[in-house]
């Protein structure tokens, strides 16, 4: 009996510090962000710093719209869980050849800024990038555009709720944290997760133009979490599967597909201009 109680005894011990450990370490799993930026922006990128209400002055590039007198929009692009603002560079290029000014935010912890990433600093750098456009006289805020890549997704929608956009572009988006986290490490307690990013159960409450674009073999987020968040949104939307396309193929980094399914919903869902 005494060796029994001993054995239990080790295996309680075991699991309090497995679960110490994941606790502690479970954002190095959710979190893999890069440092790795040149000492200076490529030509016709603008250096700009957000500064956070919590203190922190981050780094984020700018890109202003080409051949157009007054941008049609300001993309605010909210990047995955992986890199930095370098790798997301194709894109606002491809955007601002058709006009729109495009807001490369990194967040606290990517690309040389910081600070340490977490659900809730994520949210207070996104409302910098926000106040950030309120305070340029030459972008109009009332045709600013969120776009949330995978987990940026999350931060996209959790912006949105308190700071509607005109519209908003959501990539790869999955239902939450812990759906993705059960399709990837199945015996881990999601209960657990100090990060849950819910975007299912808030979307519904956003009444804002929305395009979805997803992925059809995408082994990261499964297409059908984008489809139930589709489904789930009210207001105008549109769901845009790129067939064959992976989490992070070209054709859903910068993709024609992908561009000109932004550019086409917004020009129908943006407000006239001031």
């Amino acid at each position: 009996m005494r060796r029994m109680l001993t054995a239990v005894a080790v295996l309680v011990v075991f699991a309090l510090v497995g679960t110490g450990l994941l606790w502690a370490g479970q954002r190095r799993l959710v979190y893999f962000p890069s440092q790795v930026v040149p000492d200076d922006p490529p030509a016709g990128v603008e250096d700009v710093t957000l500064a956070t209400s919590d203190g922190l002055d981050l780094a984020a590039w700018f890109v202003p719209a080409r051949g157009v007198a007054v941008p049609i929009s300001t993309v605010v692009v909210f990047h995955g869980n992986g890199g930095n603002r370098v790798g997301r560079l194709p894109l606002a290029v491809a955007l601002a050849a058709r006009g729109h000014a495009v807001l490369l935010v990194d967040y606290r912890g990517y690309g040389g800024n910081p600070g340490s990433p977490s659900a809730a600093g994520l949210a207070l750098d996104a409302r910098a990038a926000r106040a950030w456009v309120v305070g340029r006289d030459d972008l109009d805020a009332a045709r600013m555009v969120y776009l949330g890549e995978s987990l940026g997704a999350g931060v996209a929608i959790e912006l949105a709720l308190a700071e509607p956009p005109a519209a908003l572009v959501l990539r790869s988006p999955f239902t939450s944290l812990a759906d993705v986290a059960r399709e990837h490490y199945p015996v881990v307690p999601t209960a657990l997760l100090r990060d849950r990013w819910p975007s299912l159960a808030r979307i519904g409450d956003l009444d804002v133009p929305i395009l979805f674009v997803a992925g059809s073999d995408d082994e990261i987020v499964p297409v059908d979490q984008t489809r139930r968040l589709h489904d789930a949104a009210r207001g105008p939307t549109r769901l845009v599967v790129v067939e064959g396309a992976r989490h992070n193929d070209p054709a859903l980094l910068d993709g024609p597909e992908l561009v000109t399914a932004i550019d086409t919903f917004l020009a129908v869902h943006l407000p006239p201009p001031r």
